[in-house]
């Protein structure tokens, strides 16, 4: 379920709110969202909000012809937007991030607003609640959120199960250890969600880069990091198909830390890396809760994010594929990242706060630079 059993409190403006937020997508009125809707919804709580969205979207989705009419809005099918990368083929190079459908419920209602691809996680072999509420701010006055989530997920098992009927859309697995693992068994998280993820997803991103679980980011380091690559190639490579694998790191790395991430890149065989997860930076921000605990994710990390990009992509020779993500609220800002060096992009908060038509947007103008 979406909701717990005192969802029926929410207040009249909620479901009103609710009510203009489909009229929005049906109508495909950006201001109208932006405001609207989106101060409307922004009176709830995130996370409570983020529920009822999850359990709206899946009934109005249940009405015939709702898919239908999503698809046509937001959707542009042309095989001009077509990327071949790492083996696999993107109908289009604009995908969800992760943290979004952390646990696969929703991923063939998003894809009809036209994601090209879908990142579902970060998931861990056993369920687990993830951290303390409340855990989830909105930095209205900065467009971004922190969150400090701790990768609260299900588990494999019901994640598996609502892959299992997914025929068309492409999804990626993103994977990370419980919060009670230690790091010096963290590599048989990573294994046992390798294995069992195996038949259920196009490719995997290793996710040791969130700032949310304790002493996680001590394995971007390079012996333990270079250690827990090989160990999941070694598994893959003995696979009949092997699935490309990538990894995922943090925006707060310097310079000598992220030239050691392109040498193990490059000495694994790793097959690229996603550039960038949330940052605990939190300089030049106006927002009253900006001192949150948490991963910081939207425009506040934009730059950052193009920094990265473009750093890896340069020291690298442009060798190494780039998924970029980070603060992409606009189409200038999805170009930016493609001129940096990324082959594909994900969206997340932009997505929530510029609305589902940022999709849209950002493939038209990919097609206008044709």
């Amino acid at each position: 379920m979406y909701l717990n059993n005192n969802w029926q409190e929410l207040s009249d403006i909620l479901f009103c709110s609710l009510f203009l937020f489909y009229f929005c997508i049906l109508l495909n009125n950006l201001i109208m969202y932006k405001k609207i809707i989106l101060p409307i919804l922004f009176l709830v709580d995130p996370e409570k909000i983020h529920d009822i969205i999850f359990f709206s979207i899946k009934i109005l989705f249940k009405i015939p012809l709702v898919n239908l009419i999503v698809r046509k809005i937001y959707t542009i099918d042309d095989s001009r937007l077509e990327k071949t990368l790492f083996g696999i083929k993107f109908k289009n190079p604009v995908g969800l991030a992760a943290g979004f459908d952390k646990n696969a419920e929703l991923y063939k209602e998003l894809s009809s607003f036209g994601f090209g691809f879908i990142e579902i996680g970060t998931v861990t072999p056993k369920p687990q609640s993830g951290n303390p509420k409340k855990r989830l701010f909105r930095l209205v006055e900065d467009s971004g959120i922190i969150n400090r989530m701790g990768f609260n997920n299900v588990g494999l098992d019901e994640v598996i199960k609502n892959l299992k009927n997914n025929k068309t859309v492409l999804i990626g697995g993103n994977i990370g250890k419980n919060k009670i693992t230690p790091n010096s068994l963290a590599i048989d998280d990573y294994i046992a969600s390798f294995n069992l993820l195996f038949n259920h997803v196009d490719y995997f991103v290793v996710n040791v880069s969130s700032p949310n679980t304790p002493n996680l980011r001590d394995l971007q380091e390079k012996e333990p990091l270079t250690k827990l690559i090989n160990s999941l190639l070694l598994i893959n490579r003995a696979k009949e198909s092997p699935k490309p694998v990538l990894l995922k790191i943090a925006p707060d790395l310097n310079d000598n830390q992220l030239m050691d991430i392109i040498s193990i890149v490059k000495d694994t065989g790793l097959d690229g890396i996603i550039a960038t997860n949330t940052t605990i930076n939190r300089q030049n921000l106006k927002s009253d809760n900006k001192k949150e605990l948490g991963g910081l994710s939207g425009k506040p990390l934009n730059s950052r994010s193009t920094e990265v990009i473009k750093f890896i992509s340069k020291n690298s020779n442009k060798t190494i594929p780039i998924i970029g993500v980070g603060g992409i609220h606009s189409v200038e800002d999805a170009l930016e990242k493609f001129d940096a060096g990324a082959d594909l992009i994900q969206i997340y908060t932009g997505f929530i706060y510029e609305g589902p038509n940022l999709i849209r947007s950002i493939n038209k103008a990919l097609l206008n630079r044709l």
